[in-house]
């Protein structure tokens, strides 16, 4: 509407301008055909030229003399005076609206210049209502003419949004729903191919995230599976560890000192084997037991675990910067867990290197927290296990590994309160971090 008003009011204003010169030019000629002749017409002719050009009178300056060329009897005084030699375009609208918009009839004069030299000042006085009819008919007529384009323009911009815009997006919209009836058929993935760049900039990140979800739900699917697998396997092992526990208590009983002396840690290893079948079931259930906290020495703990996990032949050096005196307060299991994970992890590390190498462990307390420090001179992580480190089996750190061991880490201190952090990984070897509070209550920490 806006576009048309600046169309319509500058066009009206330039039509009344070319409809007042045409009367000028033709009152010029109507007396012409005085001027040919020796000065007198009839008054019959007179009306009929004045008919013609639609004035009322003319009157014509020639050689600095004003003469009233035709003249007929002017019904109504005259209203106003325009002058086309000087006005305005601002002040061709202003009167061209003027007139537009006022329905009473008026007499107006209107002065022009002459055309063909043929003068120095012609003006005319004429009724406003043959004007006003002609600009309302210009009018209907732009108006009906840009009703015509407006409605073309709309059909072209309704079929290009329809099909730039509407049929892309129910497309979209028909993927997504079928996607969700199910979303691990990949057969279901959108295909982009939009020629809108917004739209197509969508359909792209729809098919990957369509892409991600539907791997992420068949690597649900079978963690899912192998979830039930373990569990099946834990349950008959520990059964089986069961029964190995009792011939064990038997063997201890036995009077070869050797045996005498191998035989407790024997025990230990199997009641720790059948704890670990225990809580891999408690695992597949996503549930990790509470700890039971109990103080103990750290050192000793730590020395349990060195001797589990680091053969008397080795080429690893355990260092230990572990205070004697120093006492936590946390579950002895699971910690002996964290621990033998974590050394674990180190020494395969070192071995697989085939070079000698040291796993340093160092312990110590704070004000608010006891903290356990373990670091290895192996290779370090590679990337790809450091970005998803305590993801189960998303960040196993050599080939074959699964890294569930320090996602189960992990969650062990976390239902302590505390976390374990990787502090440091590169070629001279990786460093983690364990942090347990010392507040009783775990959710403040």
């Amino acid at each position: 509407m806006l576009a048309e008003i600046m169309i319509l009011v500058p066009s009206i204003a330039r039509f009344r301008e070319d409809y007042l010169q045409l009367r000028l030019e033709k009152a010029q000629i109507a007396s012409l055909a005085l001027l040919t002749t020796d000065g007198t017409i009839s008054p019959q002719l007179e009306k009929e030229l004045l008919d013609n050009a639609g004035v009322y009178n003319v009157v014509l300056r020639r050689d600095a003399v004003r003469q009233l060329v035709l003249s007929s009897p002017i019904p109504l005084p005259i209203d106003a005076t325009y002058d086309l030699r000087t006005v305005s375009h601002a002040g061709l609208i202003r009167d061209a609206m003027a007139e537009f918009f006022d329905p009473e009839l008026r007499v107006i004069r209107v002065i022009g210049s002459p055309v063909e030299q043929g003068g120095d000042l012609i003006e005319v006085a004429m009724s406003t209502g043959p004007l006003r009819a002609e600009m309302l008919e210009y009018s209907r007529r732009i108006l009906a003419i840009s009703a015509a384009i407006s409605i073309v323009t709309a059909a072209i911009l309704f079929i290009a949004v329809q099909k730039l815009m509407v049929v892309p997006i129910r497309r979209v919209v028909s993927h997504i729903a079928a996607y969700s009836e199910a979303p691990e058929d990949a057969r279901r993935l959108i295909a982009p191919r939009s020629g809108v760049r917004e739209i197509r900039e969508a359909e792209d990140a729809l098919k990957s995230m369509q892409t991600q979800l539907t791997s992420a739900l068949r690597q649900k699917q079978r963690l899912a599976q192998l979830g039930s697998a373990v569990a099946k396997i834990s349950h008959d092992l520990r059964n089986i560890l069961t029964s190995a526990q009792l011939f064990a208590d038997r063997i201890g009983d036995s009077a070869d000192p050797v045996v005498s002396r191998a035989a407790p840690k024997l025990l230990n290893s199997i009641s720790r084997a059948v704890s670990l079948c225990e809580t891999t079931l408690a695992f597949g259930k996503a549930e990790e037991p509470p700890p039971t906290l109990a103080r103990f020495s750290l050192r000793t703990l730590v020395d349990e675990v060195l001797e589990a996990e680091i053969p008397d032949q080795s080429a690893i050096t355990p260092v230990l910067d572990v205070p004697a005196g120093v006492m936590i307060r946390a579950d002895h299991e699971q910690i002996y867990r964290v621990l033998s994970n974590l050394i674990r992890n180190a020494r395969q590390a070192i071995e697989a290197t085939g070079e000698p190498g040291n796993i340093e462990i160092a312990g110590g307390e704070a004000d608010d927290e006891w903290w356990i420090r373990v670091g290895d001179t192996g290779p370090g992580l590679p990337p790809k296990a450091r970005e998803h480190l305590f993801t189960a089996f998303q960040g196993g750190a050599r080939k074959g590994g699964s890294g569930l061991g320090l996602a189960i880490a992990s969650e062990l201190i976390r239902g302590h309160g505390g976390n374990l952090e990787l502090l440091d990984s590169g070629e001279t070897g990786s460093e983690f971090l364990i942090r347990l509070p010392k507040s009783e209550n775990m959710g403040e920490v």
